[in-house]
């Protein structure tokens, strides 16, 4: 990690180091003015003013590499924690699928990692970096007590290296701690997004549910609280006592120093340096131990860091770019379900997806129709059975490739808090104004998105302001629909069109041009179509009708409605709500 800020990092250990000689010089300079003080009329005033001089010399040494060291110091945590957290997202992005952002136990491990990112490479930096430091000045303050009263040195030996191993233990408590947290702050998150989100807010003020998730975020934080405080009160008890017997082992070497020095054993400067000497290396020395114990803690989280580094990957990657589609897709006995011993929601699945034409997928809510389309993406791969592209398992082919060939607007699409003209743009990246604004009018959007304040360059968010201030553009829900539809049809060079529920939230008439503009999109194209309006999918030249993972008919809207099954059944019911609805 240091090499993400050589320069700085080398600074900072210059001045740290060389900071660490200038504490002992001080003190000996001290000793030597004392001595020379003590002499009374017999002092040498020039060699008195030589050593005060030098004193203050050292000093003002100290607080400037000091202040110098703090900045480097602070160059070197940010750099470190850029750097580790490039790492981790990085490799966070190389998962292919959906798996593990689903895992409870993943999304844990990954707060952790964040945690660590940020103050585990930097803690281990510093620790090697303070423990030259102090081993230099312990070195020369050791020096200066043994040279003094070889003894003293012994006694603090004694209290000191238990408790480094003390620390060490404590770390492992203190870990622990934030590992069981883990979860009830990753909910703490959660409630305070609710809170706070404006997409939320509605809801939250509609139905009262301030009170609700403010105890549930009140809740979560008390009882982390509750495993961090337990935690840090057994490490402070243990401290404290512990402390009382250094505290046992000062005493005793200071009541000794100052009786000798009272008997003239030692100088008035042995019994200033000595004491000088006492409390530097105590401090130091329970620096060390608190700086091993923080690096302790840090190291044991740093393994989720490491664990999520090297994790295998959730779906091995194809060696086989993805040809432009010829003949089709086909599902071969798929079945699918997303826990081991969870029930299966694709259940033998077989379809076949010719090239060039549009496919409705029609079916009940849990059916299986959004799991269909996330296998067919390979956010998933099927447990048994295949999924073909042009007779290729999609298994076997890159799997960037294979997106690239796709357009889709998923049911939950995303708002981004950016710009109209990125938020339709990020559908392909590189991309010009003018294909931006093409996709745009062909998702019958263009135009409310050119009269906007700033027009394409206008912040599409009421949560942040933009460049200069002002705050963004709110849509309504159909519009931010057509956005979306407008992203998905930036690959106007796509082979395949996924459209789960692409007009939902449009009224009648957008719902009628839209379709109309898809139509002539999907021309010569293969489409996925899935929409709880059957009418919109009469133009399929197939139907599918999923029922609990299982396909249960498929034919033309003519051929569906003539075997009077559960398709007809379906349509016969949205339309004879439509005909309630305009009847006189």
């Amino acid at each position: 990690m240091g090499a993400a800020a050589p320069a700085a990092l080398t600074a900072m250990i210059a001045l740290i180091l060389v900071g660490a000689v200038p504490p002992v010089g001080a003190a000996w300079f001290t000793k030597l003015l004392f001595d020379e003080i003590s002499k009374g009329p017999a002092a040498d005033p020039r060699a008195a003013l030589g050593y005060a001089v030098a004193v203050t010399v050292l000093l003002t040494l100290v607080t400037i590499t000091s202040r110098l060291a703090g900045y480097f110091t602070a160059a070197v945590q940010n750099a470190i924690a850029i750097a580790a957290g490039v790492q981790l997202y990085h490799r966070i992005n190389t998962f292919l699928g959906l798996g593990p952002f689903e895992q409870p136990a993943f999304r844990d491990r990954l707060a952790l990692a964040q945690q660590a990112a940020d103050q585990a490479p930097y803690a281990v930096v510093m620790f090697a970096v303070q423990l030259a430091q102090n081993i230099i000045t312990l070195g020369g303050f050791s020096w200066i007590l043994v040279s003094v009263w070889p003894p003293a040195g012994l006694l603090l030996l004694a209290v000191a290296v238990p408790e480094l191993l003390l620390q060490l233990r404590l770390s492992r408590r203190s870990a622990q701690a934030a590992e069981n947290s883990a979860g009830l702050f990753r909910a703490r998150f959660l409630f305070q997004s609710l809170l706070t989100d404006l997409r939320a807010a509605r809801e939250v003020r509609l139905y009262r549910l301030s009170t609700f998730f403010h105890d549930r975020l009140t809740g979560a934080m008390r009882t982390a609280g509750r495993i961090e405080l337990h935690a840090h009160r057994h490490v402070a008890i243990v401290q404290a006592v512990w402390a009382l017997a250094a505290a046992v082992v000062t005493l005793t070497v200071t009541a000794i120093a100052v009786n000798a020095a009272l008997h003239g054993t030692l100088s008035l400067g042995d019994l200033t340096v000595l004491l000088a000497a006492l409390a530097s290396l105590q401090s130091g020395l329970s620096a060390i131990a608190g700086q091993l114990g923080e690096v302790g803690t840090a190291m044991r989280l740093f393994r989720h860091y490491v664990a999520v580094l090297s994790s295998p990957a959730d779906l091995a990657d194809g060696l086989v770019p993805a040809s432009p589609l010829h003949t089709g897709i086909r599902f071969d006995d798929v079945w699918f379900r997303y826990d081991a011993d969870g029930p299966w929601v694709l259940q033998g699945v077989n379809l076949v997806i010719p090239a060039g034409q549009a496919v409705g997928i029609v079916g009940l809510n849990g059916a299986g129709k959004s799991t269909l389309v996330k296998l067919l993406c390979r956010f998933y791969d099927p447990d048994r059975g295949r999924i073909t592209w042009d007779g290729v398992d999609l298994r076997e082919l890159q799997a960037a490739t294979l997106r690239e060939r796709m357009g889709a607007v998923f049911q939950d699409f995303m708002c981004y808090d950016l710009t109209a003209q990125e938020n339709v743009g990020i559908g392909r990246l590189p991309h010009t104004p003018a294909q931006v604004a093409h996709a745009a009018a062909q998702a019958e959007i263009h135009d409310r998105l050119r009269t906007l304040p700033h027009g394409y360059a206008t912040l599409l968010s009421r949560t942040f302001a933009d460049e200069d201030g002002q705050a963004g553009v709110t849509l309504s829900g159909g519009q931010w629909q057509r956005v979306a539809l407008a992203r998905s049809l930036m690959r106007a060079d796509a082979d395949l069109l996924i459209l789960d529920e692409p007009s939902s939230g449009l009224d009648a008439a957008a719902e009628a041009r839209v379709h109309a503009s898809l139509a002539r999109i999907r021309h010569g194209r293969t489409g996925l179509l899935i929409s709880h309006r059957l009418a919109t999918l009469r133009d399929a030249q197939q139907i599918v009708v999923l029922d609990a993972g299982r396909v249960t008919e498929s034919g033309t809207h003519d051929a569906l409605m003539a075997t009077d099954g559960a398709y007809a059944r379906l349509f016969r019911l949205q339309a004879g709500g439509y005909q309630l609805a305009v009847a006189p």
